[in-house]
């Protein structure tokens, strides 16, 4: 008898090693550790090579640009594949994109061909394919699901930024991509092989048709107001968080904090985006899930407005932890919204096209906030814009209205 089968019988207990499993895909995936480690790299690249921080920065653009292009494929391709054979090839691709920034000859176009080769390659990693697991075999349990799998990105900003760090100070940044390029073939590939086999449902009454079978098509979801609500208030999130994020590592080192300190800021973030997650998740599973998204959504105003007013390594970790609530609200709600008001027949399509704009944001955002402390040389206007962000994504998400009735979670 394993430990599991002591546990209560629902979703979650009966199908742990998918979970654990699409958490680490989480973690080693394209649109994580470029995300989480780009501002490792800024001071040691850019002062070897005489760039700008937002030259550099501008690298993510690239990858998240090609992401918006091959999100929607993507999903396409696991509607009809499935999200096992486009995960497995997503990582060994993410894995040899990472060679590619190690052996530059100090080109900028060589790094924004590398971070565009993270995309590309390692298409299959986004959320789409990992969340794709929970919509089929998750139902009374989804949100709380979601949480879990979606705590990856918190887990990545905890444990590989310290270690990244590390490698950098010892090895310099040239080995960091070697190390990175390791994790998703070395730590993720063999458990996605193993355990990652979604549409295997143990239990018959977790999915039956009348929560597998009903939803919009493509064409019927973007006709609504609701999709361009949602997306519009992704894109939003995203423009601030991945403008403040990447940026808040050299702008304390900036005001004399060491990078190892800075890195922890990180891990703080990380750490909320995990109790952020599971809370968010357990909540939208019980309560009207717009507001439970405005709630956390407003929490990083209170964030940005510290740091607006006085940057220093306490505000920035009080920020940090604000900012990781609310990045763990919102990259699983996006998921739960979206197959709650939509339906789960056509959620990978429907996801794709979602995950476009949180693509587009994050690619755009960095790059916008270094370009603003090029002009100002401060971060107060990049945190002010993060706080008007904020604010206009809470009023937006209030409008997606009552669950609809095809949704038997609504009945």
């Amino acid at each position: 008898m394993t430990v599991w089968s002591k546990l209560p019988s629902n979703e979650i207990t009966r199908q742990p090693y998918l979970l654990i499993a699409a958490c680490v895909g989480v973690i080693c995936s394209s649109i994580v550790l470029p995300f989480y480690t780009m501002g490792l790299f800024v001071v040691p690249v850019t002062e070897e090579f005489g760039w700008s921080r937002s030259e550099f920065q501008l690298s993510l653009l690239f990858s998240t640009g090609m992401g918006v292009l091959t999100s929607p494929v993507i999903g396409l391709l696991i509607h009809r594949h499935g999200a096992r054979i486009v995960a497995l090839f997503g990582l060994a691709g993410l894995s040899v994109a990472f060679l590619i920034p190690a052996f530059t000859t100090g080109q900028l176009w060589q790094f924004y061909a590398a971070y565009a080769a993270m995309a590309l390659l390692g298409a299959g990693t986004i959320p789409v394919t990992w969340t794709t697991a929970v919509t089929t075999n998750f139902h009374r349990h989804r949100g709380l699901a979601l949480g879990l799998v979606l705590s990856g990105t918190g887990l990545c900003a905890i444990l590989v930024p310290p270690v990244i760090a590390w490698v950098l100070t010892n090895y310099g940044w040239r080995v960091g991509y070697l190390a990175l390029a390791l994790l998703p073939i070395v730590f993720a590939w063999p458990l996605v092989f193993f355990y990652f086999k979604p549409g295997q449902v143990t239990d018959e009454q977790t999915v039956t048709p009348q929560t597998a079978d009903w939803g919009l098509t493509l064409t019927e979801a973007v006709s609504g107001y609701r999709f361009w609500v949602l997306l519009v208030s992704i894109f939003l999130v995203y423009i601030a968080q991945s403008g403040i994020v990447p940026n808040m590592i050299p702008a304390l080192t900036d005001i004399g904090v060491s990078p190892v300190a800075a890195a922890q800021t990180i891990s703080l973030f990380g750490t909320a985006v995990i109790v952020g997650r599971l809370v968010i998740g357990f909540c939208v599973d019980r309560f009207w899930a717009p507001g439970v998204a405005a709630i956390a959504i407003s929490m990083p105003i209170l964030g940005c407005l510290l740091l607006w007013n006085d940057l220093t390594l306490v505000n920035a970790q009080i920020a940090a932890i604000l900012l990781g609530f609310a990045a763990g609200a919102e990259l699983d709600l996006m998921a739960f919204l979206a197959v709650t008001y939509f339906g789960p027949k056509h959620y990978a399509k429907i996801y794709g096209f979602l995950y476009a704009a949180l693509a587009s944001a994050s690619g755009i955002a960095p790059a916008l906030f270094a370009e603003l402390y090029e002009i100002t040389q401060s971060y107060r206007t990049g945190f002010a814009l993060g706080a008007g962000a904020f604010t206009c994504s809470v009023i937006l998400v209030l409008m997606l209205g009552r669950y609809p009735k095809q949704d038997p979670s609504a009945s």
